[in-house]
């Protein structure tokens, strides 16, 4: 029987003094149902079963929890997705995808949607059914408690919603909504069995391996579920590690010590890429880069001024310095490659002649600007030297104000007028419901127009998809014409395998089903 530790003896302590001490990374934003790809190039094609397969990630320390409704770091989320599962979850384009939910079916108001389980079991035996999602969603929706998907099931009506069979459900709402299947995906939107309680010494949830060990800060191991509803994993054991410093990570791969490791930074993924020692893969365009201007205070309270921080930017320069080139430019819209993406807007050039102009018109040609930014992600630090070189050429003063990364995204969330941004995948209908409404909890930008709000609900309230998407469209527009967020890059999302796993899915953006999905990866 394993003990729940990674490693044994001098090694094994040689590799946790390694990667202890850093604070881990939050994962600001918060895909489809596949089998994955050959994955890892030497990997055989052919799936095998059996092995233990070892993933490092950043974690949170001694606070963290295998609660899943409080699912907030990357490391958190892959625990869950070991564990539990969701009604549904993001495709690669971001669209819902069924999981847990079987079907569903709206009424012609939009304000009711039927919900058809599938034909599920926890880990202990006992069915999925209507009482445990029900259950699930009123403990995340419990006002005392904040749990991460609490605003993205805000437009159901818990009290009003009922089981209507042991696997059908009846979602009453408060208002039309088109896109509620992807309030079904929401990010910590997991089913848990009803009563669950000691979610850290024995989580029952209904995914794909069942709960062996857990130590928080240092480990978790998972053994197979071989009654999964969607197949058995290939793998007998996956293990969790945490190894906050990329240096650790990497360093752990080549030692042989992982078989996956989370999260690198471009110029390592260079550095290895091809060398034949370990195999690099890259989820193309995974994570929005973006500077946020405060759009309620002076000096981005005028639009004048937002439009010359656009023409400032250099995209190119942004994403070839600060990203290494690993990833695209941006147009100033949040989900390049999503559902109802305004891909027809024009690209956004660096225009100072216009900059300088717009800022003289509106009295701020000596503008000086504190830009918060962090090392809480790969690229931050970068990207705002780039960026202050930059405005200086424009006659703008930007002091680079570098903050904790234990506080950073509450610390900017409120304070401040200009920081560094990002946001892994989730659809535009999220992004927009999350950050750019009045009541938004995590409005960065404090963008805040009750006729914006009214479009949103236009959109969420038309039943034709093209009609819904022109909605959207023109709300990009008026994003991308005066909005708070400078979107110049969306990073490519890279990760690292040993050669010889097989299965790990190159197309999922972080957040979506396909990412970090262990049970369909195999080790040759």
């Amino acid at each position: 029987m394993h003990d729940g530790t990674p490693f044994s003896g001098l090694r094994r302590r040689g590799f946790l003094a390694a990667v202890s001490g850093a604070t881990a990374l939050a994962l600001t934003g918060c895909s489809g149902s596949g089998t994955g790809t050959d994955g890892a190039g030497a990997g055989s094609s052919t799936p095998r079963r059996g092995g233990r397969l070892r993933a490092a990630f950043a974690g949170g320390g001694a606070s963290e929890t295998l609660d899943p409704h409080l699912a907030n770091l990357f490391a958190d989320v892959a625990r869950a997705k070991a564990l539990y599962d969701k009604l549904a979850d993001y495709g690669a384009d971001l669209s819902a995808v069924p999981r847990l939910a079987e079907k569903w079916q709206a009424n012609r108001a939009l304000d009711r949607w039927h919900v058809t389980l599938r034909e599920a079991t926890f880990h202990d035996g006992r069915p999925v059914t209507a009482r445990d999602v029900l259950h699930s969603y009123r403990r995340i929706a419990d006002p005392d408690k904040a749990f991460r998907a609490k605003a993205s099931l805000e437009p159901i009506d818990l009290a009003a919603s009922r089981a209507t069979g042991e696997r059908a459900i009846t979602f009453v709402l408060k208002r039309p909504t088109a896109e509620f299947p992807n309030v079904l995906a929401a990010f910590g939107a997991y089913i848990v069995p009803e009563g669950a309680a000691d979610f850290d010494r024995h989580p029952i949830g209904s995914g794909p391996f069942r709960f062996v060990s857990f130590a928080p800060g240092r480990t978790a191991v998972y053994r197979r579920n071989d009654a999964y509803w969607d197949g058995a994993p290939h793998l007998d054991e996956l293990e969790i590690v945490v190894a906050n410093e990329e240096s650790a990570r990497i360093n752990a791969l080549l030692g042989g010590q992982v078989e996956y490791a989370h999260e690198l930074d471009p110029a390592t993924a260079r550095a290895h890429e091809g060398q034949g020692r370990i195999e690099i893969v890259r989820l193309r365009g995974s994570a929005m880069q973006a500077f946020a201007m405060k759009t309620d205070r002076p000096p981005f309270d005028d639009e004048r001024v937002r439009e010359a921080f656009f023409l400032i930017a250099d995209r190119k320069e942004l994403v070839d310095g600060a990203l290494s080139g690993a990833g695209q430019i941006g147009n100033d819209l949040f989900g390049k490659g999503y559902e109802y993406y305004a891909d027809s807007l024009p690209q956004r050039t660096q225009d100072l002649d216009r900059a300088r102009a717009l800022l003289k018109e509106a009295g701020a040609d000596t503008l000086r600007v504190t830009l918060d930014t962090s090392d809480v992600a790969a690229g931050f630090t970068e990207a705002a030297g780039i960026f202050r070189d930059q405005a200086a050429r424009a006659g703008v003063t930007i002091t680079v104000k570098t903050g904790s990364k234990d506080s950073y995204w509450s610390d900017i969330l409120d304070s401040g007028t200009l920081c560094c941004y990002r946001s892994g995948a989730m659809p535009i209908e999220a992004h927009i419901s999350q950050r750019l409404l009045t009541d938004s909890t995590t409005n960065a930008t404090h963008w805040q127009h009750k006729d914006f709000d009214a479009l949103y609900r236009q959109a969420q309230s038309t039943r034709d998809k093209d009609a819904r998407a022109d909605v959207y469209r023109r709300m990009q527009r008026r994003l991308h014409a005066e909005g708070g967020f400078l979107v110049w890059g969306f990073a490519d999302w890279i990760i690292a395998t040993a050669n010889g796993v097989g299965g790990v899915e190159r197309t999922a953006p972080a957040n979506t089903l396909d990412w970090a999905r262990f049970d369909k990866v195999w080790l040759a």
